[in-house]
């Protein structure tokens, strides 16, 4: 028997991470086979997600990936598991578009017919919660919610009200209520929760969370519920064969490896982009630059993804000996793919105070430095095509991407080749961004590969020197 559901908020802050935690570590302890996915472009809570489950969760995003993306990788990922949890983005219908459901959970969950629990902020609330969840039900055809998760209840009593008031207007069920506990609270900053990787949950705060799921849900209503009636059938032919004509020699004779960061500062990577470059051949060797002081032997590509190279800027800026090896690795002429924080890392430095004071020294191989700015700079999906021939592609290679980010170049780099126009969705207006230096390519966008697949044959062919 397989199980599937999509845990689902009327908005961002409902709760719904901390209950997605406490359902796949309650599921894990019940002995379930289990396979997370987040909805959109979220890098942190994927995070938590494998600390709860201790399986490595997976981004589901249909602007970005398409419907064909989003069956493949889901149907890839669950093939030999048991229980699928998805986890929402932001508000059930919020996505890519005001007018679609184009990228939204409610999307995902009806391409992939999830069963929704849509989880409610009750604080402040009683009857209310009926009308509320009322319109969420009659908002969209084909969205399925199964039941009602109340969070931030204040008594029992406060429980049987919510209880009471679903039932009498025939709505979908009370499956749970989770009580306020401080306890449970995920601390945020300023691109949204503080990642794991800084904020350490124990085993028994996860144990103690999921003890609060069996306590105050029902489990076992909630599993009856994500009974999978029927297979995924969109793109069933193709299934695990994404590209199966293509199916790469290009690695064939020698495996491309890949230095990649990862640590505290740099760790927002799209698993399936790390998955495609491993199945068409690519050895991914992970690398610190905070706290190594040499690149791994005998690579053949760099790859720094995003994070947060600005709370950890003194750090990078005295491993002086790695920094100095990256240049003179981008200076001979080799493949270097930076995205976002990977952008910043190779910068010339990072400007931390609106007075320019606090600069804290970089990599040096892009010829301006980025600021920090007080308030949010960009938010939102990308359409890209690639202007100068780069280690994505040649011109017009299209890719689709997002970006989330509180900096910004600080220099005048109008006299600079960027490699890459942008469309910002809605509008018609392009503006450049990204950055060719010798075959170095940096952008603040993180670009999803689902998005055009031949990104991966490109990267790997400029890294594979035999193919030059």
């Amino acid at each position: 028997m397989k199980y599937s559901l999509c845990i689902a908020g009327t908005g961002s802050g409902t709760g719904k991470t901390t209950i997605t935690l406490g359902i796949l570590r309650a599921l894990k302890k019940r002995g379930y086979n289990l396979q997370p996915f987040k909805c959109g472009p979220d890098y942190i809570d994927p995070e938590f997600h494998k600390e709860a489950s201790s399986v490595i969760s997976k981004n589901l995003d249909s602007w970005m990936m398409g419907e064909e993306g989003i069956s493949n990788s889901y149907l890839n990922s669950f093939k030999d598991k048991n229980f699928a949890v998805v986890e929402g983005v932001m508000g059930l219908f919020d996505g890519a578009s005001s007018s679609s459901l184009i990228g939204s959970t409610a999307h995902i969950a009806k391409l992939l017919s999830l069963p929704v629990f849509l989880v409610v902020n009750a604080r402040g609330i009683a009857r209310t919660i009926a009308p509320l969840v009322k319109g969420f039900i009659d908002f969209a055809d084909g969205v399925k919610i199964a039941g009602i998760i109340a969070n931030n209840v204040g008594s029992e009593t406060h429980i049987e009200i919510l209880k009471e008031s679903l039932e009498f207007s025939n709505l979908p069920p009370l499956v749970g209520a989770l009580p306020r506990n401080k306890e449970f609270v995920l601390p945020e900053r300023h691109l949204g929760l503080i990642p794991e990787s800084e904020n350490k949950k124990t085993n028994q705060w996860y144990d103690n969370l999921a003890q609060n799921i069996e306590k105050y849900f029902d489990l076992d209503l909630i599993i009856s519920l994500s009974t999978v009636q029927k297979k995924v059938a969109i793109c069933a032919e193709k299934k695990v064969a994404i590209c199966a004509e293509k199916k790469v020699a290009i690695c064939a004779e020698k495996k491309v490896r890949v230095a990649i960061a990862i640590d505290k500062a740099f760790h927002f990577y799209y698993e399936d982009n790390l998955q495609l470059l491993r199945e068409k051949g690519c050895e991914l060797i992970p690398f610190s630059p905070l706290s190594d002081t040499s690149l791994p032997p005998e690579i053949d590509a760099i790859y720094i993804g995003g994070g947060y190279p600005e709370v950890f800027a003194n750090e990078l800026s005295n491993n002086h000996k790695i920094r100095k090896e990256i240049a003179d690795y981008a200076n001979n002429n080799l493949p270097i793919y930076a995205e976002c924080g990977g952008l910043m890392y190779l910068s010339q430095g990072i400007i931390l105070d609106e007075n320019n004071l606090n600069i804290c020294e970089m990599c040096s191989v892009l010829p301006f430095k980025v600021k920090m700015n007080q308030k949010l700079h960009r938010l939102g999906y990308i359409e890209g095509e690639i202007a100068k021939e780069s280690i994505l592609g040649p011109v017009g290679t299209k890719f689709k991407g997002h970006e989330f980010r509180w900096s910004s170049i600080e220099d005048n780099v109008n006299d600079l080749s960027f490699t890459m126009t942008k469309k910002l969705r809605g509008d018609t207006k392009q503006f450049k961004n990204g950055i060719q230096v010798n075959r170095t390519f940096a952008s603040y966008t993180h670009i999803h590969f689902y998005s055009n697949l031949d990104l991966v044959d490109n990267f790997i062919k400029y890294s594979n020197k035999k193919l030059l």
